[in-house]
């Protein structure tokens, strides 16, 4: 039981971790910052590599340790 628990948990906070990754990646001059925008390096709009394996591992990690614990407590 306490490992199913563990499990549920460390698949929860990984699916949080990835989801903040994804929204607070954001553009640090988008019209909604206070900073007046200039010319600026940064593209015009956000590409998908933010959802890749590179940004989100630790998130990956979490929710496949979770998903052992799982499967393993709902064994015994």
């Amino acid at each position: 039981m306490f490992l199913m628990g563990l499990g549920a948990l460390l698949v929860l906070g990984g699916v949080l971790y990835m989801a903040r990754t994804a929204i607070w990646r954001g553009s640090l001059s988008g019209p909604d910052s206070s900073r007046p925008v200039r010319g600026t390096l940064e593209p015009p709009r956000r590409s998908l590599r933010f959802l890749g394996l590179a940004t989100n591992w630790p998130g990956i990690l979490l929710m496949v340790i979770g998903a052992i614990l799982l499967v393993s407590g709902s064994g015994f």
